[in-house]
């Protein structure tokens, strides 16, 4: 079994709030402070979604992303980076008809969803494969628009990283894969904690490793407070490493994180401690294929 591991921090996702941690980045400047403050902690990948810098609700304008990835890229050209793919999903059933939607929908087509990856190609894009209930909505992840994103992704020459919230959607990534339309061996991410889905747990990461096709590279990460006794888990498990204010908003059980480095700074000593240290960006290209 390999010592080293790969360290993802998932730098603010869709949901959190400057609310639940002051210390959230926004614009885009905060954001690739925040993914190179991470980088110097010992992550060799960082997840990147954008927010509308006046709103601070969640973009995929494509110009936000260029913008973080410019501002990166300016100071490392070596850091992985992962755009997401995973906005764009969400029906929200209006409450006098559930035919129509209601104002948090937000489903667009597999282009709009990929068109930022397209245009800046970066080293990995997450694809969801999800549909399930989130929150007080749905997210719907049918299989057509997942078989058109996987094609635009890897047309683009990027490696997708495929989202796993439950066992049914390992199913549909091994039937997807049978036809051709995503890759053997691929690059997988176990998400625990989302209600409705898999729940964080020892059990639930033996499980879905299980499931997992041969020669699955993956990660198994928790939400909240699961979020480090999980990355934890993943590594005895095999797995690979992430972080983030994506994924939690507290260092311990109780304090708020200062910032997406300290979350990382964490990560790091656990995985030394354990004896899987983070690979540096370099050694995470040669693993990953990049």
């Amino acid at each position: 079994m390999m010592s080293k591991r790969l360290l993802t921090c998932a730098v603010l996702g869709n949901f959190t709030t400057r609310a639940q941690n002051p210390a959230l980045p926004i614009t885009p400047a905060e954001i690739a402070a925040d993914c190179l403050a991470a980088a110097e902690e010992g992550a060799s990948i960082v997840h990147i979604h954008v927010r509308d810098p006046v709103t601070q609700q969640p973009s995929m304008e494509t110009a936000l992303y260029a913008e973080v990835v410019a501002r990166i890229r300016e100071v490392r050209d070596d850091l992985i980076l992962n755009l997401t793919t995973g906005n764009g999903g969400r029906y929200h059933p209006s409450d006098d008809d559930p035919a129509r939607p209601g104002p948090r929908t937000n489903l667009l087509p597999a282009e709009a969803r990929v068109r930022h990856i397209q245009a800046i190609r970066p080293d990995i894009a997450t694809l969801d494969l999800n549909t399930m209930v989130f929150g007080g909505e749905v997210v719907i992840n049918a299989p057509e628009s997942v078989r058109r994103m996987g094609k635009m992704i890897l047309e683009a020459g990027v490696r997708p990283e495929i989202e796993l919230f439950d066992s049914g959607d390992i199913a549909l990534l091994k039937a997807l894969q049978k036809e051709g339309a995503l890759p053997e061996a691929p690059l997988c991410s176990v998400v625990m904690g989302v209600p409705f889905g898999f729940q964080p747990g020892p059990e639930t990461v033996l499980y879905a490793r299980g499931l997992l096709p041969p020669g699955a590279m993956w990660t198994a990460f928790g939400t909240g407070r699961a979020a480090f006794p999980m990355l934890a888990q993943s590594l005895l498990a095999g797995g690979h490493a992430r972080i983030g204010l994506e994924d939690a908003v507290k260092i311990d059980a109780e304090r708020l994180s200062p910032s997406n480095a300290a979350m990382v700074r964490k990560a790091r000593r656990m995985m030394e401690d354990l004896g899987y240290p983070p690979a540096t960006p370099t050694e995470a290209r040669a693993l990953l294929g990049l």
